[in-house]
């Protein structure tokens, strides 16, 4: 019988993962190979096997941190209705980062002092935001949307990243219904990018609320 291979794609995923958290939770210094191989119940032999050492450990942790949120953004699939395709990939976005919180970091802030993504990662990288970009072409060319210049893509990152961040980091109030209040703020967001503002709006704001 062939001996079983040791070196799968599960233990990727679990040293991936691990190095994640050393990296969010303690800082670059936490995270060497013995340590890593330690924790995961594995050796230095099977990292390096793996990855080839810590900087292609970084790397390929970087792009898997992507590549995780790009499927969650493509797992969203158009109804053709530019405006609620936004809310849900909105949705979506903070449904990756809380799953993996602990990729957010390795994704948006600078974890390992001196990693710098080749070309072929930031590709990769830029590539999950993909749906983000195709909802608001098909908006725009529908004219549901009216994009000013291409500055509508990074204003929905921006306001997406912004409060997922404040979640991630517990700096929102104890008591706020963060679900809630996060979708609120898509559906105000894409009230100001769309034709049928009032539409939208209504959808935000309570009937009796509206003076």
């Amino acid at each position: 019988m062939p001996r079983p291979k040791t070196h799968d794609l599960a233990l990727r995923v679990r040293l991936l993962d691990r190095a994640g958290e050393l990296l969010s939770g303690e800082g670059a210094a936490a995270l060497s190979l013995r340590r890593l191989a330690a924790d995961v119940g594995t050796s230095t032999t099977a990292v390096y096997s793996l990855f080839g050492g810590k900087p292609a450990l970084v790397r390929e942790l970087y792009v898997e941190a992507f590549q995780r949120l790009g499927k969650r953004l493509r797992a969203v699939v158009p109804t053709g209705d530019p405006a609620d395709d936004l809310v849900r990939l909105g949705i979506a976005y903070r449904d990756s980062a809380l799953a993996d919180p602990h990729l957010y970091s390795v994704m948006f802030g600078a974890t390992v002092p001196g990693f710098e993504p080749d070309d072929t990662a930031t590709a990769q990288s830029r590539a999950a935001l993909a749906p983000l970009l195709d909802v608001i072409r098909a908006g725009t060319e529908s004219g549901v949307f009216t994009d000013a210049g291409g500055t509508m893509a990074m204003a929905c990152w921006g306001l997406v990243h912004g409060l997922v961040s404040l979640e991630l980091c517990g700096n929102l109030p104890p008591d706020l219904d963060v679900a809630t209040t996060y979708e609120h703020a898509l559906r105000a967001n894409t009230a100001g990018w769309t034709r049928r503002q009032s539409t939208v709006v209504d959808q935000v704001v309570p009937a009796d609320r509206v003076d």
